[in-house]
């Protein structure tokens, strides 16, 4: 049998620790956690020392601090406190690591997330991007940007709504 006094040394199993981690929303899109965005890289004990790596979508990201406090008052408020939260630039984040399951959320947001891989991105003709609003794929670009550097900003010509895409970086 454990007593109270062990049990408070031991060290919530990782799993643990990335749904606490996942249940985080990005502080600019709500809708999406930091796991789900890619942002959250690693998570490991070391001994009973919780390190964490985060990066940023760019390495000028204003949110970045935001985020490192939010990561680290969830893992606090949830007892951990040993932390060391490092941020890694490189490689550099890509759309490549929003989950589906992000970009599934983005859509219901009202973002249309990226079309195709990064890597692809300069061949990505307007044509390949949907209105996540009501699907159609009849979009023109309004403007290269939209609410961030990283989106650009759309109008469906089907139902004719304005939206952001997240373009493939």
């Amino acid at each position: 049998m454990v007593s109270k006094a062990m049990q408070a040394l031991q060290c919530p199993d990782i799993d643990t620790v990335w749904e606490w981690l996942d249940a985080i929303p990005d502080p600019e899109i709500p809708a999406v956690s930091l796991v789900e965005m890619g942002i959250v890289r690693d998570a490991q004990w070391d001994c009973d020392l919780l390190r964490v790596v985060l990066t940023p979508t760019y390495s000028g990201c204003p949110a970045t601090s935001v985020i490192r406090l939010d990561v680290e008052n969830t893992l606090r408020e949830r007892g951990i406190e040993h932390i060391e939260i490092k941020t890694r630039l490189r490689p550099a984040w890509t759309t490549d690591w929003i989950s589906e399951a992000g970009r599934q959320k983005l859509r219901a947001y009202g973002i249309a997330p990226p079309a195709g891989a990064a890597s692809c991105a300069g061949m990505m003709a307007v044509g390949s991007i949907d209105c996540p609003r009501c699907g159609s794929c009849e979009v023109e670009r309004i403007s290269e940007f939209g609410s961030t550097p990283c989106k650009a900003h759309y109008r469906c010509t089907a139902c004719l709504e304005p939206f952001d895409y997240f373009k493939p970086i």
